[in-house]
């Protein structure tokens, strides 16, 4: 009898052990370990300033798509939308992120919307308007056509 006592509190003190390892385990993934060197990830579309200075009212898409690349959403529901989307990220912390969208009357351009804008869209046909929806750093850009 006395050695199932003693078998019975060693293994209750190893259940007790490895309930306790386990739970400094877990709580060291919920706070991080400290030193953890994180990545920064990019994903989305890289556009830059010079890529969108380049678009111009009536372009086609293949000329669009020329320019920007393919986007990263195509709206099977909207074709007439393109999406091109960057987030740079490390860890949960978002470094970096911006949004371009070009919209298409048929197949030429007609609106740009985002965060990077033709610096001549006045002089290319390209009127900015207000747009109320959408937060300050989204400008909203339409052909002077339609």
């Amino acid at each position: 009898m006395a050695a199932f006592s003693n078998l019975s509190r060693r293994s209750g003190l190893r259940n007790a052990l490895l309930v306790t390892g386990i739970a400094l385990l877990s709580a060291c993934g919920f706070v991080g370990f400290p030193g953890v060197y994180k990545i920064d990830v990019e994903q989305g579309n890289i556009v830059t300033q010079d890529m969108a200075d380049q678009l111009k009212p009536g372009m086609s898409r293949r000329q669009v798509r020329f320019i920007l690349g393919t986007p990263l959403v195509e709206d099977p529901f909207n074709q007439s939308r393109w999406d091109y989307p960057y987030v740079k990220r490390n860890g949960d912390k978002v470094l970096d992120q911006a949004r371009l969208t070009v919209i298409f009357d048929g197949d030429d351009l007609d609106r740009i919307e985002g965060d990077y804008l033709p610096e001549r869209f006045e002089q290319d046909g390209f009127l900015q308007d207000e747009v109320e929806d959408v937060d300050e750093t989204t400008t909203v850009i339409e052909s002077s056509d339609g």
